[in-house]
């Protein structure tokens, strides 16, 4: 399961927007988001990288959270 530091997710809005992008390229993702950690965690079958890019598409800069 990726996690994927995302430092501009402010709101829930954010997380939605990114939600749906993830949903968009795996619409069986589950998608778990912590406004709190700028975090998201996905359960996908889709390849990390495929996963980042759908983010960065939507309009959120990302990275692997450690």
């Amino acid at each position: 399961m990726p996690t994927l530091k995302v430092p501009k997710m402010n709101c829930e809005g954010c997380a939605a927007t990114i939600e749906k992008a993830v949903k968009s390229i795996d619409p069986q993702a589950k998608v778990t988001a912590d406004l709190a950690a700028k975090t998201v965690a996905i359960e996908t079958t889709v390849d990390p990288q495929a996963v980042s890019r759908a983010v960065k598409a939507a309009g959120y800069d990302n990275a692997p959270a450690v």
